[in-house]
């Protein structure tokens, strides 16, 4: 099924999906339709609407959602539960072949009202397996593996993609791939779960029903903790951003804090210092720090090219601040749309919105000696990497497989971005996206005589496809 199907999110093509990624157990089949409907019905219905908490009871579905993982430390994790009732929820977790387990509990004040179970007191660098119960009735199983204490060695493994859109989520060979490669966590860029539902929020909470019933979804999320962003596909629709404006005026600020709202509502990312506006957030884990930008709800439509209309003043106090303080040798900087102008000339990018305020922070970077910075991005359907080349002689490096759906792009056409792009020595890899299911992978090596990392770029069948391996050097501005 080609995408611009997909995107349109009928009942018929949801219940194509629904079907897609292997065979659901017939209540859980029947409680996704009927909450589904419950939802297209009720603008204003959330997850605790009775009539959606009837239809879970009727069907015998004790959890709605979850268990996802996320926030994962040298010591323990966040699991993320969305129950059907407010009996108590018990995790116990065990290191992996001990007898002796660990009981965390947590309850909703409202059935299904989303519920995080932080998971702490853990030992760095070991495999632990979990259960999840309501009362005394086992309703999941799962497994991690906490990340390595900061100063340690070892080698560190880390996934990443975009543009999984429904056909990912639902693509049990993609999700077997993944797991294979027994990463420590996954980032998500963006064009995840929700497809073009606008301000529509009961369709956006349609949608994370139906990610939440997936099998291939439930596996990955209950086995590999997710940092998740988004783009254009899981905010309003396709290359909308901020407040629209022109033909999409009907938008408003209203509209853009309530998808907002939905959208921490359904992901387990960490907790931000202070609340602020968008949804961006930086974290540790081992030898990296994640910082996952808002290159979506932040921009300011009114003055697009102009300095600062891209991520706003804020978010990029935030940024140089964060990448300043970070301690790690390694950094990994996520756009949910691409870093560079060479695909589709910087299309809905920081090439056609805020050229200035990306000099200032590649300047920024050299100027201060931030050493270990990866660029990833999304978006422009396919996979590539690129060189950035500047001035100083030094270079960034950007690796954008937005490959996680198997999907090309235009104006959700068949015909998207070429794979090469022509007269580009500074291109690395290219992979067309039309029925190309793939992942990027970062090895992460910080001993002393060989410090470097690896990308990979990983097929749905589990062949290595692309392998770059930059040494540690190479990400020193001079």
């Amino acid at each position: 099924m080609l995408l611009p199907k997909v995107h349109k999110g009928t009942l018929e093509i949801d219940t194509w999906l629904l079907d897609s990624g292997g065979r659901l157990p017939d209540s859980l089949r029947q409680f996704y339709l009927d909450a589904r409907k419950v939802f297209a019905a009720n603008y204003v219905a959330d997850f605790t609407d009775e009539a959606i908490i009837g239809a879970a009871m009727k069907h015998d579905i004790l959890l709605m959602g979850g268990p996802m993982l996320g926030d994962l430390t040298d010591n323990g994790v966040s699991i993320w539960l969305r129950p059907a009732s407010t009996q108590k929820l018990t995790v116990k977790v065990k290191c992996f072949k001990s007898a002796k387990s660990t009981t965390y509990t947590g309850k909703a004040t409202s059935a299904g009202e989303e519920v995080r179970i932080p998971i702490n007191g853990l030992k760095p660098g070991k495999p632990y397996v979990y259960e999840v119960y309501a009362e005394e009735k086992l309703l999941s199983t799962g497994s991690f593996t906490t990340a390595p204490a900061k100063d340690s060695k070892e080698v560190f493994r880390l996934t990443f993609g975009s543009c999984m859109h429904k056909k990912g989520i639902h693509h049990q060979g993609l999700t077997e791939a993944i797991l294979k490669r027994k990463p420590a966590a996954m980032m998500l860029l963006g064009d995840i779960a929700v497809d073009d539902r606008e301000n529509k929020v009961n369709m956006h909470r349609a949608d994370y029903q139906l990610r939440d019933v997936a099998k291939p979804w439930r596996t990955l999320a209950a086995n590999v903790p997710l940092y998740t962003s988004w783009d254009d596909h899981d905010y309003f629709n396709n290359d909308l951003s901020g407040i629209p404006m022109g033909k999409h005026k009907q938008f408003t600020a209203a509209d853009r804090d309530a998808v907002r709202a939905v959208w921490h509502q359904n992901w387990n990312n960490p907790k931000t210092e202070k609340r602020h506006e968008g949804i961006y957030f930086n974290t540790r884990i081992g030898p990296v720090e994640i910082i996952m930008l808002d290159t979506r709800s932040c921009r300011d439509n009114a003055r697009r090219g102009q300095y600062g209309s891209f991520l706003g003043q804020e978010q990029m106090t935030w940024l140089k601040k964060t990448l300043k303080n970070s301690t790690a040798p390694f950094i990994v900087l996520s756009s949910g749309t691409m870093w560079s102008d060479y695909v589709s000339d910087g299309k809905d990018s920081w090439g056609t919105w805020d050229k200035e305020a990306r000099e200032e922070i590649f300047s920024f970077i050299e100027q201060e000696k931030i050493n270990g910075v990866l660029l990833i991005s999304g978006d422009r359907h396919g996979a590539r990497g690129f060189r950035i080349p500047r001035s100083s002689e030094f270079s960034f490096y950007e690796f954008e497989p937005a490959s996680l759906g198997g999907v090309s792009g235009g104006k959700y056409g068949t015909n998207g971005p070429p794979a090469i792009i022509e007269k580009c020595p500074e291109q690395l890899f290219g992979y067309y996206g039309q029925d190309f299911f793939a992942f990027g992978e970062f090895t992460f090596d910080t001993s002393k005589t060989k410090a470097k990392v690896t990308f990979r770029l990983i097929d749905a069948q589990g062949i290595i496809l692309e392998t770059v391996e930059i040494p540690y050097n190479e990400l020193t501005p001079e």
